[in-house]
């Protein structure tokens, strides 16, 4: 199962909080158990430094993990995040960051997934979360 770009975007424009779709996250492709979104680069998301921030960063690799597990599903479900970590390995600075999460395992109640948050054009991962989800529905 999967979901095309169209049905992936509505899950994004459907079921996130206002703050989160003011990030201008959008899916970009989807696969068997996987999701790629852009998170595009702002000033309004930089530190002092002028560097992405980290929560921006987390939050569009919780929120590309909710789709990847809708798309692994084949539809959009309830769901709650039950743990987060993330490591940063190197700073994002005027350019959007690709965040593809891929679901490791996807169970009846429990869903696992990586995520690697890549700065455009770059060769190296500028982040990795690991994350874990309840399935509520």
């Amino acid at each position: 199962m999967t979901l095309t770009l169209v049905e992936a975007n509505k899950v994004l424009a459907d079921h996130f909080a206002p703050w989160v779709t003011d990030l201008g996250l959008t899916v970009v492709d989807t696969g068997e158990r996987r999701a790629v979104l852009r998170l595009p680069w702002s000033e309004r998301l930089a530190r002092d430094g002028g560097g992405l921030s980290g929560q921006a960063l987390m939050a569009a690799a919780d929120t590309a993990t909710v789709v990847a597990v809708s798309v692994a599903r084949g539809e959009y479900g309830p769901m709650t995040t039950v743990q987060q970590s993330t490591s940063f390995q190197r700073a994002v600075t005027g350019a959007d960051v690709l965040v593809e999460a891929v679901v490791t395992k996807l169970g009846r109640r429990m869903a696992f997934a990586d995520v690697a948050m890549t700065a455009e054009g770059a060769a190296e991962v500028a982040a990795r979360a690991s994350t874990v989800y309840a399935l509520l529905g």
